[in-house]
Protein backbone atom coordinates (compact mmCIF):
# COMPACT_ATOMS: atom_id res chain seq x y z
CA UNK A 1 0.00 0.00 0.00
CA UNK A 2 1.19 3.53 -0.70
CA UNK A 3 1.75 6.35 1.73
CA UNK A 4 -1.16 8.70 2.46
CA UNK A 5 -1.28 12.27 3.73
CA UNK A 6 -2.05 11.03 7.25
CA UNK A 7 1.23 9.10 7.25
CA UNK A 8 3.28 12.29 7.00
CA UNK A 9 2.16 13.60 10.37
CA UNK A 10 2.56 10.13 11.85
CA UNK A 11 6.20 9.86 10.73
CA UNK A 12 6.97 13.32 12.14
CA UNK A 13 5.39 12.25 15.42
CA UNK A 14 7.55 9.12 15.33
CA UNK A 15 10.66 11.28 15.01
CA UNK A 16 9.65 13.13 18.17
CA UNK A 17 9.18 9.80 19.97
CA UNK A 18 12.66 8.81 18.86
CA UNK A 19 14.04 11.96 20.46
CA UNK A 20 12.24 11.11 23.69
CA UNK A 21 13.50 7.52 23.57
CA UNK A 22 17.15 8.54 23.20
CA UNK A 23 16.81 11.48 25.62
CA UNK A 24 17.92 13.93 22.95
CA UNK A 25 18.66 17.47 24.04
CA UNK A 26 16.88 20.42 22.46
CA UNK A 27 19.49 20.92 19.72
CA UNK A 28 19.49 17.27 18.62
CA UNK A 29 15.70 17.16 18.75
CA UNK A 30 15.50 20.20 16.51
CA UNK A 31 18.00 18.68 14.08
CA UNK A 32 16.15 15.37 13.85
CA UNK A 33 12.61 16.72 13.59
CA UNK A 34 13.58 19.43 11.11
CA UNK A 35 15.34 16.91 8.89
CA UNK A 36 12.30 14.63 8.88
CA UNK A 37 9.87 17.46 8.18
CA UNK A 38 11.97 18.77 5.31
CA UNK A 39 12.54 15.34 3.79
CA UNK A 40 8.82 14.56 3.85
CA UNK A 41 8.02 17.66 1.80
CA UNK A 42 9.23 15.75 -1.24
CA UNK A 43 7.91 12.32 -0.24
CA UNK A 44 7.17 9.94 -3.11
CA UNK A 45 3.51 8.99 -2.71
CA UNK A 46 3.95 5.91 -4.89
CA UNK A 47 5.93 4.23 -2.08
CA UNK A 48 4.80 2.51 1.10
CA UNK A 49 5.12 4.21 4.52
CA UNK A 50 7.91 1.84 5.69
CA UNK A 51 9.94 2.54 2.54
CA UNK A 52 9.57 6.29 3.09
CA UNK A 53 10.47 5.99 6.78
CA UNK A 54 13.57 3.82 6.41
CA UNK A 55 16.13 6.43 5.24
CA UNK A 56 14.73 8.86 7.78
CA UNK A 57 15.39 6.45 10.63
CA UNK A 58 18.84 5.73 9.25
CA UNK A 59 19.62 9.44 9.28
CA UNK A 60 18.19 9.82 12.78
CA UNK A 61 20.56 7.09 13.93
CA UNK A 62 23.50 8.92 12.33
CA UNK A 63 22.49 12.17 14.02
CA UNK A 64 22.28 10.33 17.34
CA UNK A 65 25.54 8.45 16.68
CA UNK A 66 24.00 5.05 17.42
CA UNK A 67 23.40 1.87 15.44
CA UNK A 68 20.13 1.03 17.20
CA UNK A 69 17.85 3.87 18.25
CA UNK A 70 15.51 1.65 20.25
CA UNK A 71 17.96 -0.83 21.78
CA UNK A 72 16.94 -0.16 25.37
CA UNK A 73 13.24 -0.04 24.52
CA UNK A 74 13.48 -3.40 22.74
CA UNK A 75 15.19 -4.91 25.76
CA UNK A 76 12.46 -3.56 28.03
CA UNK A 77 9.68 -4.82 25.76
CA UNK A 78 11.28 -8.27 25.68
CA UNK A 79 11.60 -8.42 29.45
CA UNK A 80 7.98 -7.33 29.82
CA UNK A 81 6.81 -9.93 27.31
CA UNK A 82 8.70 -12.72 29.10
CA UNK A 83 6.62 -12.27 32.22
CA UNK A 84 3.46 -13.23 30.29
CA UNK A 85 4.80 -16.38 28.62
CA UNK A 86 3.76 -18.83 31.40
CA UNK A 87 0.23 -17.43 31.39
CA UNK A 88 -0.03 -17.55 27.60
CA UNK A 89 1.39 -21.08 27.42
CA UNK A 90 -1.14 -22.25 30.00
CA UNK A 91 -3.94 -20.43 28.17
CA UNK A 92 -3.13 -22.29 24.95
CA UNK A 93 -2.82 -25.66 26.71
CA UNK A 94 -6.19 -25.28 28.45
CA UNK A 95 -8.01 -23.80 25.48
CA UNK A 96 -10.95 -25.60 23.88
CA UNK A 97 -9.69 -24.21 20.55
CA UNK A 98 -5.89 -24.10 20.75
CA UNK A 99 -5.54 -23.01 17.11
CA UNK A 100 -7.53 -19.78 17.59
CA UNK A 101 -5.86 -19.18 20.94
CA UNK A 102 -2.46 -19.60 19.28
CA UNK A 103 -3.32 -17.05 16.60
CA UNK A 104 -4.53 -14.62 19.25
CA UNK A 105 -1.31 -15.17 21.20
CA UNK A 106 0.59 -14.12 18.09
CA UNK A 107 -1.63 -11.06 17.62
CA UNK A 108 -1.37 -10.07 21.29
CA UNK A 109 2.30 -9.37 20.80
CA UNK A 110 1.55 -7.06 17.91
CA UNK A 111 0.59 -4.27 20.32
CA UNK A 112 4.28 -3.82 21.18
CA UNK A 113 4.86 -1.19 18.51
CA UNK A 114 6.75 2.00 19.23
CA UNK A 115 5.98 3.33 15.75
CA UNK A 116 2.20 3.14 16.06
CA UNK A 117 -0.15 6.04 16.69
CA UNK A 118 -1.44 4.44 19.87
CA UNK A 119 0.35 3.46 23.08
CA UNK A 120 -0.11 0.10 24.74
CA UNK A 121 -0.58 -1.55 28.08
CA UNK A 122 0.45 -5.16 27.56
CA UNK A 123 -1.74 -6.61 30.30
CA UNK A 124 -4.85 -4.79 29.08
CA UNK A 125 -4.02 -5.68 25.48
CA UNK A 126 -3.74 -9.39 26.26
CA UNK A 127 -7.07 -9.43 28.04
CA UNK A 128 -8.68 -7.41 25.26
CA UNK A 129 -7.44 -9.61 22.40
CA UNK A 130 -8.51 -12.87 24.04
CA UNK A 131 -12.00 -11.43 24.49
CA UNK A 132 -12.22 -10.10 20.92
CA UNK A 133 -13.20 -11.89 17.73
CA UNK A 134 -11.23 -11.42 14.54
CA UNK A 135 -12.86 -8.54 12.66
CA UNK A 136 -11.51 -10.01 9.43
CA UNK A 137 -11.69 -13.73 10.07
CA UNK A 138 -9.95 -16.06 7.65
CA UNK A 139 -8.93 -18.45 10.42
CA UNK A 140 -10.79 -21.42 8.88
CA UNK A 141 -9.11 -20.82 5.52
CA UNK A 142 -5.74 -20.61 7.26
CA UNK A 143 -6.42 -23.80 9.24
CA UNK A 144 -7.25 -25.71 6.06
CA UNK A 145 -4.17 -24.33 4.29
CA UNK A 146 -1.92 -25.39 7.17
CA UNK A 147 -3.28 -28.93 6.94
CA UNK A 148 -1.84 -29.29 3.44
CA UNK A 149 1.35 -27.24 3.92
CA UNK A 150 4.80 -28.70 4.52
CA UNK A 151 6.69 -25.38 4.78
CA UNK A 152 5.71 -22.11 6.44
CA UNK A 153 7.64 -18.83 6.43
CA UNK A 154 6.74 -16.79 9.50
CA UNK A 155 7.81 -13.15 9.04
CA UNK A 156 8.28 -11.39 12.37
CA UNK A 157 7.62 -7.78 13.28
CA UNK A 158 8.63 -6.19 16.58
CA UNK A 159 11.02 -7.09 19.39
CA UNK A 160 9.13 -8.31 22.44
CA UNK A 161 6.43 -9.56 20.11
CA UNK A 162 8.95 -12.11 18.83
CA UNK A 163 8.69 -14.00 22.13
CA UNK A 164 4.99 -14.52 21.52
CA UNK A 165 5.81 -15.53 17.94
CA UNK A 166 8.10 -18.23 19.30
CA UNK A 167 5.34 -19.54 21.57
CA UNK A 168 2.90 -19.48 18.63
CA UNK A 169 5.33 -21.43 16.45
CA UNK A 170 5.82 -24.03 19.17
CA UNK A 171 2.05 -24.45 19.41
CA UNK A 172 1.60 -24.64 15.64
CA UNK A 173 4.34 -27.29 15.47
CA UNK A 174 2.29 -29.44 17.86
CA UNK A 175 -0.88 -28.91 15.84
CA UNK A 176 0.83 -29.41 12.46
CA UNK A 177 3.89 -31.63 13.09
CA UNK A 178 4.61 -32.19 9.39
CA UNK A 179 5.31 -28.49 8.76
CA UNK A 180 8.83 -27.07 8.69
CA UNK A 181 8.76 -23.51 10.06
CA UNK A 182 11.22 -20.71 9.24
CA UNK A 183 11.23 -17.46 11.21
CA UNK A 184 12.41 -14.36 9.35
CA UNK A 185 13.76 -11.19 10.98
CA UNK A 186 14.90 -7.78 9.73
CA UNK A 187 18.33 -7.34 8.22
CA UNK A 188 19.39 -4.48 10.52
CA UNK A 189 18.02 -2.46 13.44
CA UNK A 190 15.08 -0.31 12.32
CA UNK A 191 12.65 1.24 14.84
CA UNK A 192 11.90 -1.60 17.32
CA UNK A 193 11.69 -4.41 14.77
CA UNK A 194 13.13 -7.81 15.65
CA UNK A 195 16.60 -8.61 14.33
CA UNK A 196 18.80 -11.69 14.51
CA UNK A 197 20.19 -10.44 17.84
CA UNK A 198 16.84 -10.51 19.66
CA UNK A 199 15.71 -13.71 17.95
CA UNK A 200 18.85 -15.62 19.01
CA UNK A 201 18.65 -14.25 22.53
CA UNK A 202 15.13 -15.70 22.68
CA UNK A 203 16.36 -19.07 21.43
CA UNK A 204 14.17 -19.08 18.34
CA UNK A 205 17.00 -20.79 16.44
CA UNK A 206 16.44 -23.78 18.73
CA UNK A 207 12.74 -23.92 17.85
CA UNK A 208 12.85 -23.57 14.07
CA UNK A 209 15.03 -22.33 11.21
CA UNK A 210 15.99 -18.67 11.68
CA UNK A 211 16.87 -16.35 8.79
CA UNK A 212 17.89 -12.75 8.33
CA UNK A 213 15.79 -11.25 5.52
CA UNK A 214 18.45 -8.71 4.58
CA UNK A 215 15.87 -5.92 4.39
CA UNK A 216 16.59 -2.64 6.19
CA UNK A 217 12.91 -1.65 6.20
CA UNK A 218 10.23 -1.99 8.94
CA UNK A 219 8.37 -4.53 6.80
CA UNK A 220 9.38 -7.20 4.29
CA UNK A 221 10.26 -5.66 0.92
CA UNK A 222 10.95 -8.42 -1.60
CA UNK A 223 13.20 -6.36 -3.86
CA UNK A 224 15.47 -5.44 -0.93
CA UNK A 225 15.68 -8.96 0.48
CA UNK A 226 18.65 -11.30 0.15
CA UNK A 227 18.51 -13.98 -2.55
CA UNK A 228 18.06 -16.61 0.17
CA UNK A 229 15.13 -14.71 1.68
CA UNK A 230 13.55 -14.21 -1.74
CA UNK A 231 13.86 -17.92 -2.47
CA UNK A 232 12.21 -18.85 0.83
CA UNK A 233 9.46 -16.31 0.19
CA UNK A 234 8.80 -17.74 -3.27
CA UNK A 235 8.95 -21.40 -2.32
CA UNK A 236 7.18 -21.58 1.05
CA UNK A 237 3.79 -23.25 0.88
CA UNK A 238 2.38 -20.57 3.15
CA UNK A 239 3.51 -17.27 4.66
CA UNK A 240 2.43 -15.86 8.01
CA UNK A 241 3.21 -12.14 8.07
CA UNK A 242 2.94 -10.28 11.36
CA UNK A 243 2.10 -6.62 11.86
CA UNK A 244 1.19 -3.48 9.97
CA UNK A 245 4.64 -2.88 8.51
CA UNK A 246 4.60 -6.21 6.72
CA UNK A 247 1.05 -5.58 5.56
CA UNK A 248 1.97 -2.14 4.23
CA UNK A 249 5.03 -3.45 2.38
CA UNK A 250 3.36 -6.59 1.01
CA UNK A 251 0.08 -5.13 -0.23
CA UNK A 252 -0.81 -5.73 -2.98
CA UNK A 253 0.45 -9.29 -2.52
CA UNK A 254 3.27 -10.56 -4.69
CA UNK A 255 2.01 -14.15 -4.41
CA UNK A 256 -0.85 -16.23 -3.08
CA UNK A 257 -0.82 -18.01 0.25
CA UNK A 258 -0.01 -15.06 2.51
CA UNK A 259 -1.84 -14.66 5.81
CA UNK A 260 -1.58 -11.31 7.57
CA UNK A 261 -1.95 -11.38 11.36
CA UNK A 262 -2.14 -7.97 12.98
CA UNK A 263 -3.87 -5.49 15.22
CA UNK A 264 -5.05 -2.35 13.43
CA UNK A 265 -3.29 0.63 15.01
CA UNK A 266 -3.64 3.48 12.52
CA UNK A 267 -6.33 5.07 10.39
CA UNK A 268 -4.59 4.41 7.06
CA UNK A 269 -4.31 0.66 7.61
CA UNK A 270 -7.84 0.64 9.02
CA UNK A 271 -9.17 2.19 5.82
CA UNK A 272 -7.16 -0.18 3.63
CA UNK A 273 -8.62 -3.19 5.45
CA UNK A 274 -12.09 -1.74 5.86
CA UNK A 275 -11.77 -2.11 9.63
CA UNK A 276 -11.50 0.03 12.75
CA UNK A 277 -8.51 0.96 14.89
CA UNK A 278 -8.22 -1.70 17.58
CA UNK A 279 -9.59 -4.53 15.44
CA UNK A 280 -7.62 -7.76 15.14
CA UNK A 281 -7.21 -9.24 11.69
CA UNK A 282 -6.48 -12.64 10.15
CA UNK A 283 -6.49 -11.96 6.41
CA UNK A 284 -5.60 -14.77 4.00
CA UNK A 285 -4.91 -14.13 0.34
Amino acid sequence: MTIQNECIGCIVAQSRRVCEAIHADAALTQTIVSHVENALKSADFTLSPPIIATPLYEQMARFADTADLYERQKEHASEQAKTYLPFLRETIEKSLDPFITTLKTAVVGNVIDLAAEVSFDLHDAIMSVFNTSFAHDDTKVLFNALHTATSVLYIGDNAGEHLFDALAIESLQKLFPSIAFTYMVRGKPIINDVTMKEAKEAGIDRICTLIDSGVPTPGFVYDLASSEAQSLFDQADLILAKGMGNYECMSPERRKGICFLLKVKCSVVAESLGRDIGDIVCKFS
